[in-house]
């Protein structure tokens, strides 16, 4: 049992970066009222939060090459806890999205990389097979239960002690970090600020345009920005467009830039070769794919019950009840396929399901979500869902080797927050579009 110690500790850190934003999702209508404020500012604010993580992900990784693994996760677990306190004490919509979009979302840059790097390090063959699975079901469990536990807590109590037991919790891990190998040399390189700099207004650009896609349109302008009373519509195409397509320029510069680096003999913020690597490449596509999906999902159906159904926290965790169940169950079953079938096989088997799933909720859905083809395609979401995050993190670390374990982990990283961005932001947009158009129906 003590060899599976380190697992515990690390799992305990992913459990709580997971859990943050299932918990908020079902707590939207209570912390609207709580703070003041409206659900499109915590739609911000949840965007934000893994946007956050998203740009800065890379350098959080490099970070940990630079000042070993262990300590940038240590590190990375006390700012965590700082913005957790901060988010649980927030007066303010404002200092809820300093504490929780900010400061949580930085400390999480340091910590998910480390995560995946340090299991490579403390754990070896069929071991280290077990341990990313044990990884991939513990971040399955947590969006599963985030609904549950954020319904139980803001219906009996407040949404806020959700905040404090994650303080709680990442100071026990600190605590607990020194039972952590950290065999990985230290790194004696130069960050390139240049490199950061590119590839977070990238990602930034990206996701604030899908966004801002409900408010300006996606291509034809709707309600644009003015400035001295001009629309902002260049070439009469939405800003939504000219954010995205520059976001995506800047990424390409950014990749090209990294090759250059890499000529000129210096140390790049990412490696572009990685992306040749072709079980790497699949693996992070159908993670980001996976997250997507999931945060659609977890935004989508809490705010339909709650601000359309009139639904409390604790009754929107229980209608989300069938995904939620599956997704822990199936995480579990994952893990144990793991040891009879190929990750290969168990993804393809995730992937099949999930489109039985869309299926299924397209076909039941109603005005009030009710019957029982509704709860069966929830159900099957979960288990697909759970059986692609058993794997894919074991997919992709094993695809690379020793030294790059820390990159990967931090490319996981930004493929998990940047697919969790955009399937809020598009989902999102879509949804908050969509009841504003039924609503000024019903008023005409």
């Amino acid at each position: 049992m003590k060899k599976w110690n380190v697992v515990i500790v690390l799992g305990s850190a992913q459990f709580v970066m997971v859990l943050d934003g299932t918990v908020m999702n079902v707590s939207i209508s209570t912390v609207v009222s709580d703070l003041d404020t409206s659900v499109t500012a915590m739609q911000a604010a949840i965007t934000f939060y893994t946007l956050t993580m998203a740009a800065f992900m890379l350098l959080g990784a490099k970070l940990g090459d630079v000042w070993g693994r262990r300590r940038a996760f240590v590190i990375g677990s006390c700012v965590y806890a700082a913005g957790s306190l901060i988010t649980a004490l927030s007066p303010s919509v404002g200092f809820l999205f300093l504490g929780w979009s900010i400061i949580e979302g930085l400390g999480a840059v340091l910590v998910i990389p480390a995560i995946a790097a340090l299991v490579a390090d403390n754990y070896r063959g069929a071991e280290r097979v077990t341990a990313f699975a044990v990884i991939g079901a513990v971040s399955g469990a947590a969006v599963a239960a985030g609904p549950l536990i954020g319904g139980a807590v803001t219906t009996y109590s407040s949404w806020r002690f959700v905040f404090v037991a994650e303080v709680v919790i990442m100071l026990g891990v600190v605590l607990c970090a020194r039972i952590i190998t950290d065999s990985t040399p230290r790194q004696s390189i130069r960050i390139d600020i240049g490199s950061v700099l590119l590839s977070s207004a990238g990602l930034v650009l990206i996701v604030f345009g899908m966004l801002q896609s409900k408010t300006w349109g996606w291509v034809v302008p709707l309600y644009t920005p003015e400035i001295a009373g001009v629309p902002i519509a260049p070439l009469g195409v939405s800003l939504t467009t000219w954010c995205i397509a520059l976001g995506a320029a800047l990424i390409a510069l950014f990749i090209s830039w990294q090759r250059r680096l890499i000529r000129d003999g210096r140390s790049p913020l990412m490696q572009p070769d990685l992306f040749s690597i072709t079980t790497l490449r699949s693996g992070l596509s159908v993670l980001g794919a996976q997250y997507a999906v999931t945060a659609g999902l977890f935004f989508m159906v809490p705010v339909y019950l709650q601000m359309t159904l009139g639904y409390d926290a604790l009754e929107t965790g229980l209608k989300i009840f069938p995904l939620s169940v599956s997704l822990i169950l199936f995480s579990i079953v994952g893990t144990a396929l793991s040891r009879r079938w190929s990750p290969r096989r168990i993804v393809k088997v995730g992937q099949s399901t999930l489109v039985l799933s869309a299926v299924l909720l397209l076909g039941a859905v109603t005005e009030d979500l009710r019957g029982v083809l509704f709860a069966a395609g929830m159900f099957l979401a979960g288990s697909a869902l759970g059986l692609l995050a058993s794997q894919l993190g074991n997919v992709n670390m094993s695809s690379v080797g020793e030294k790059d374990t820390s990159e990967v982990g931090g490319l996981q990283g930004v493929f998990q927050n940047l697919g969790s961005s955009l399937g809020t932001a598009l989902i999102g947009s879509l949804l908050i579009g969509a009841l504003s158009t039924s609503f000024a129906s019903g008023v005409a």
